[in-house]
Parts: structure tokens; sequence; C-alpha cells
């Protein structure tokens, strides 16, 4: 059997619960895919957007509502053993991209004081422009169910403020343009699973900060990477942990908080104190 068949027909058996049906959920509850949609899957070479291209490819072809994906790669400035191992996992998943080049690395590796945050930024505005040049008015994005978790608690610990990554934003000087999330609620574990499964050798960053800490041997030392391993540590004595962290943000009581806002409008408990 072909490998491309494989990695498929893995999602909807040994993977359908955790992944596959997690999914079909999220696209659903959240109605992230509508009829007539063009959606620009963005492959940057890890696990989750190589799950992610591989698993609306085969929604494409089974699902009663009409849409059409195209594959996206932008070349930041990949070495180009990167870029071959990149074309190497698309090519053996059965996938389609549109390669672009952009000099990302370039403009990063000048900025000392907040590189992945500007890495981020420019990178999403440049996947908006692309996608749009290409007729697409939606862009998946790899992030799954851990990296919500892990951005609510960053918000509370280093931003003093509840907020989350929703699972579609509209892009803010982009007009009709958005973002969908389709493994929103896949933990980032059974991504791995499936990864080891297929056999697949994902690329990490590559970029020269996270190359160098690599090759001198030093662990991520973001505060991403803290919160990950504080949940971990949590979860070793309360598996619901994560899951509890994810309803948080679902369950706000407004009668039992301090403050909310919606854009500029702010309110208090006092607004409505007897």
């Amino acid at each position: 059997m072909s490998v491309p068949n494989t990695a498929q027909r893995m999602l909807t058996t040994q993977f359908s619960r955790k992944i596959w049906n997690q999914i079909r959920k999220a696209i659903k509850e959240y109605q992230l895919v509508l009829p007539e949609d063009c959606i620009a899957v963005c492959i940057s070479g890890g696990k989750d957007s190589l799950l992610l291209a591989c698993a609306l490819t085969m929604l494409q072809k089974i699902s009663e509502i009409p849409f059409t994906i195209v594959g996206l790669s932008m070349d930041p400035g990949y070495s180009a053993q990167n870029r071959a191992q990149i074309e190497h996992n698309v090519q053996l998943l059965g996938l389609e991209t549109h390669w672009y080049t952009t000099r990302l690395f370039e403009t990063v590796n000048r900025e000392t004081d907040n590189p992945c945050f500007l890495c981020s930024r420019l990178r999403r505005g440049s996947l908006y422009e692309k996608a749009l040049e290409l007729g697409c008015n939606k862009i998946a994005l790899g992030h799954h169910f851990d990296d919500v978790v892990e951005t609510t608690l960053m918000s509370m610990l280093y931003g003093g403020q509840v907020q989350t990554m929703l699972p579609k934003i509209r892009a803010k000087h982009y007009p009709g343009m958005q973002v969908i999330r389709p493994l929103y609620l896949v933990r980032e574990r059974d991504i791995l699973a499936w990864r080891d499964a297929c056999g697949l050798e994902c690329l990490a960053c590559s970029c020269s900060f996270a190359a160098q800490a690599r090759q001198e041997g030093r662990p991520e030392s973001s505060k991403r990477y803290e919160i990950k391993q504080l949940i971990a540590t949590l979860e070793q004595e309360n598996d619901q942990v994560a899951k509890n962290i994810f309803n948080s943000v679902k369950n706000v009581n407004v009668d039992d908080i301090l403050g909310w806002h919606k854009g500029a409008e702010r309110h208090t408990f006092l607004d409505d104190y007897p």
C-alpha cells in the first residue's frame, strides 16, 4: 500500500478517536469550513502542518461540504537540506504545495529582543498576502489543543489577562481573510504518535536562534516552553489539568470576576453590585 494511503488510513483507524474525530468535531462545532471555501493549508515542514494538510486533503474527498484547498509553503531562508526534507515529506504524503521565497530569516536574525514575535508577525502577514493572491478566503494553521492551553496560561501569568487562542479569527488588515485552526481539539502527544507511525522526520524550528541552541545542547528558553513544562508537571498529578484550563475560558461567569471588557467598553463587578 502506498504511503499516502497508509498515512490517511491511519487517521480513520488507529488515530480515528484521538485525531480524526477531533478534527471533524472542531470543524463542525466552530464552523471552520463552509461551502465554497478556498482554504490555504500552510505547510511549514513541522508535524502539525503535515498532519493538517493530510487530514484536510482526505476530508475534501469525502465531505458533503464543497470546498477547495491549496497547499502553501513559504521558504523563509531554509538551508538546502531543510528545504529538501520538507519537499520529501510533502511528496511522501502525496500532498501538493505552492512554494514561494522570502527573506524572513535574514530580517528576523537582526532582531535580538523578541525574534519569535517578529517572525510570527511577519510570517503571518506574508501568508495572508500570498493566500489572497491565490484566491483563498481562509488560511488553515496547525495550532493544536496544547497550543491553546499554553496560550491561555501564558496570558494569565505573563500578560495579566484572560485570553486564549480562538479556533477562527478574521484578519484585521486583510479584508475577507480568516484564519482557522482545525487541529484545535487534538493533543500534541497524539500528533507525535501519528508522525512516528508514519515514519516522518519533521523539521523543528530552523531559524538561527533555535539551531544554535540545539547545536549547543541547550534546552528551549522561551516562556512557552516553560509553560509547557509546567503543565506537563501538573498533569503528572492530575491528568485533567490541561482540559480544565481549556474549559475555563468556555465557562467564564461574569458574576464572579472583577472586571471585563469588550473592545474599549470596560465593566467592573461594581456595575451591578446591589
